[in-house]
C-alpha cells in the first residue's frame, strides 16, 4: 500500500479573513499542521479542487463576484494564485464537470445556474450558459457518468434534473425536470454514493436527509426515504448545512449548525439510511470533508472560527474527537486532496 502520509492536503476557505489555509494531514493519525496562508482576494466561500489535482477552485462571494484559480504544487500542496474569471452572482457551490473542461456553478440569491469553461490557464471564462431556476439554487452537482446534473433548489422546494452535454458544455431539463421535497423542507446539498446508483439530498430548513435511487441510464432519482438529522430533545428552528459519504459508502454524515452536531447514518446495501448517532463538533458547523482514506473527518465551525479532527471508527462509523485547531475568521468550507 502506497504511504500517502505526507500526501494528503486540506484546503479551508474562511470567509471574513479572505484567506484559504493550506494544512497537512497525516492520515497515519489524523495530525494537522499549518503549512500556508494565501489571501483570496474577497470573501472566499465553496471551492473546488480539479479532477487532476492540480488546480483549486475558489468562488468569492464578495464584488466583483469571480472564481479564483490556483495552482496546486504537486510536492508540497501549496497555492500559487493564477487569476481570476467573472461570475455573474454571488455563488454558494462550484463544481468541475466530469470531463474536466467547464465549471458548473449556483447562485443562491440570483435563482439562477450556469455553466463557464475553464481555459488551458487554469482561469475560469465568462459563462456561456446562464439558465433561471426556482428560487434559491444552493448547489450543483454532476452524476458519476457525467451525463446528468442535479441542482436543489432550497425556496423552490425541489432538485432540478438535468442532462449535461459535455461537449458544448450546455445543460437541457431532463423529463421529468424536477423532483419534489416536503413542503418547508429546503433542498440544500447533494452528493452521490460511489456505487453510482443511489444519491442523497441534506434539506436545510427541516434538517432531513432524503435517499433516492438513481438510474444511471435515464438520470433520474427515486425517492426511497426522509429522516431527521436532529439529534433528540432538539428545539428551535433547524439549519442544516453539509453532508458526505464515507469513500467506501459504508457511512453517511450531515452538519446541523443550530445543535452543533454530525449526525450519523449506516448506508444500506439498497442505499437506504438508518441514523446511528449524533456527536458533537464545532460550533456553526457549515462545512466538513472526509480524508480519501475515510479515516479521518474535518469539521470547521463558523462561530468557533476552529476545526476539529474526528477519527472514524471502521466498524460503526461513530467519530472520536482528536484535536481543535485554530482558523482563520468564518471557516465554511473543507476540501481534501491527495496530491497526485
Amino acid at each position: 500500500m502506497t504511504n500517502t502520509s505526507n500526501r494528503v492536503r486540506a484546503y479551508v476557505a474562511c470567509a471574513d479573513s479572505r484567506e484559504i489555509l493550506v494544512l497537512q494531514l497525516d492520515d497515519s493519525n489524523g495530525e494537522l499542521a499549518l503549512i500556508q496562508k494565501v489571501p483570496a482576494g474577497g470573501s472566499v466561500m465553496p471551492l473546488a479542487a480539479s479532477r487532476d489535482r492540480r488546480r483549486l477552485f475558489a468562488a468569492l462571494r464578495s464584488q466583483p463576484y469571480s472564481v479564483a484559480s490556483f495552482a496546486i504544487d504537486p510536492l508540497s500542496g501549496h497555492l500559487q494564485a493564477l487569476g481570476s474569471g467573472p461570475l455573474p452572482d454571488s455563488t454558494p457551490y462550484i463544481a468541475q464537470d466530469r470531463s474536466g473542461r467547464y465549471l458548473l456553478w449556483a447562485s443562491y440569491s440570483g435563482h439562477k445556474i450556469g455553466v463557464s469553461a475553464i481555459g488551458g490557464d487554469g482561469l475560469v471564462e465568462a459563462a456561456h450558459q446562464v439558465i433561471e431556476t426556482e428560487p434559491n439554487a444552493h448547489a450543483i452537482v454532476p452524476d458519476p457518468s457525467g451525463r446528468y446534473v442535479f441542482v436543489p433548489c432550497l425556496g423552490g422546494g425541489i432538485v432540478m434534473q438535468w442532462k449535461f452535454d459535455a461537449t458544448s458544455g450546455t445543460l437541457t431539463p431532463n423529463s421529468p425536470a424536477a423532483i419534489a421535497q416536503p413542503p418547508g423542507a429546503g433542498p440544500r446539498h447533494f452528493t452521490f454514493h460511489p456505487g453510482g446508483h443511489h444519491a442523497y439530498l441534506l434539506n436545510e430548513l427541516n434538517a432531513s436527509v432524503s435517499s433516492f435511487a438513481f438510474d444511471a441510464d435515464s438520470g433520474l432519482l427515486t425517492q426511497l426515504q426522509n429522516l431527521s438529522i436532529l439529534p433528540r430533545n432538539f428545539s428551535g428552528q433547524p439549519w442544516a448545512a453539509d453532508i458526505h459519504l464515507t469513500p467506501d459508502g459504508r457511512y453517511l454524515y450531515a452538519s446541523e449548525r443550530r445543535s452543533s452536531t454530525l449526525a450519523l447514518f449506516a448506508v444500506g446495501a439498497d442505499g437506504r439510511i438508518e441514523h446511528v448517532a449524533n456527536h458533537a463538533t464545532e460550533s456553526e458547523p457549515r462545512g466538513f470533508a472526509i480524508d480519501p482514506s475515510g479515516r479521518f473527518l474535518l469539521a470547521v465551525g463558523q462561530a468557533s472560527n476552529s476545526m476539529t479532527s474526528h477519527a472514524i471508527d471502521a466498524a460503526s462509523g461513530r467519530l472520536t474527537e482528536l484535536k481543535r485547531y485554530a482558523m482563520g475568521k468564518n471557516p465554511n468550507w473543507v476540501e481534501i486532496v491527495t496530491l497526485p
